[in-house]
């Protein structure tokens, strides 16, 4: 059984037992977490498509931890003018593991 869950303007396929990273979500390692953005659910040969979202379902998780990501580096540069920023950012990320998967029927 999978399901295709949205999340932080993303899409993931996820299964039980999945430990997957998304963009942060509220709270801390070991608190669990809920995924009510669930698109599509697949079990054998059963596929349920939301239209966008399947009413009533679920995917549940657990916070494994709150990180940071790689960092990035925005270089801006004007050729003959000496004219150079150089900028960084890094992403607050969350990882999270699949406990269940829950439909709605």
């Amino acid at each position: 059984m999978f399901a295709v869950i949205r999340t932080g303007g993303k899409q993931y396929r996820v299964a039980k037992d999945d430990v997957i990273v998304v963009e942060k979500v509220e709270g801390e390692a070991g608190q669990a977490v809920a995924f009510g953005d669930v698109l599509m659910v697949a079990d054998g040969g059963s596929v349920s498509i939301g239209a966008p979202t399947l009413s009533g379902a679920t995917v549940s998780g657990e916070l494994v931890e709150q990180r940071r990501g790689e960092k990035v580096k925005v270089f801006k540069k004007r050729r003959r003018n000496t004219y150079r920023r150089t900028l960084g950012h890094r992403q607050s990320e969350s990882v999270v593991r699949i406990t269940a998967i829950t439909t709605g029927a």
